[in-house]
């Protein structure tokens, strides 16, 4: 029988996708208020692999990812996505229909694997708490990030990847002071 422990705090990530840097900034903002100091912010990258957002957010997205420098329990990860989900609120535009200005799409890196958060179940989706799933993205394997069967494809690139390794790299130099 194995011993129940804690487990190891983790890297709290967000991506950030919005076609207005003005709310983008302004949830960031919010996003420091809540988790504290980045130490980490990736470049803006065009958000052109799916049509997913286009009726809601518009089109000419952009994506950058942060890391924040506090390490958190991974349990929090669930009441995490609730908060992003009441920060995208903050900026949405009520409307007939609610129409987002930004997503955040919080997750975490451990030295194995990153993590993110949904509101959606499926089939490789694990259920945390109050309507929050958790899903493995990718998994960390000689010497880099991997894709599973299921990651999204802008998660699959090397963009993405060179930023979650580098993400990594500042997790694990935490982890060893």
């Amino acid at each position: 029988m194995g011993a129940v422990e804690r487990p190891c705090p983790v890297k709290l990530i967000a991506g950030v996708i919005s076609s207005s840097e003005i709310f983008s900034n302004q949830a960031e903002e919010k996003l420091v208020e809540a988790f504290g100091g980045i130490d980490y912010r990736s470049k803006t990258i065009d958000f052109d692999f799916t049509k997913y957002y286009a009726n809601e957010m518009g089109t000419a997205l952009k994506r950058y990812f942060l890391s924040f420098s506090k390490l958190i329990d991974p349990v929090r990860l669930a009441e995490i996505k609730i908060f992003t989900n009441e920060v995208e609120g903050c900026f949405a535009q009520r409307t007939p229909v609610l129409k987002r200005s930004v997503n955040i799409d919080p997750g975490y890196i451990t030295d194995a694997k990153l993590v993110l958060a949904s509101t959606k179940d499926y089939s490789h989706r694990i259920y945390l708490s109050k309507g929050i799933y958790a899903e493995t993205t990718l998994f960390y394997q000689k010497n880099t990030f991997q894709p599973l069967s299921w990651t999204y494809p802008d998660y699959r690139t090397d963009a993405y990847i060179n930023i979650f390794n580098d993400i990594r790299d500042i997790f694990m130099g935490q982890r060893e002071t």
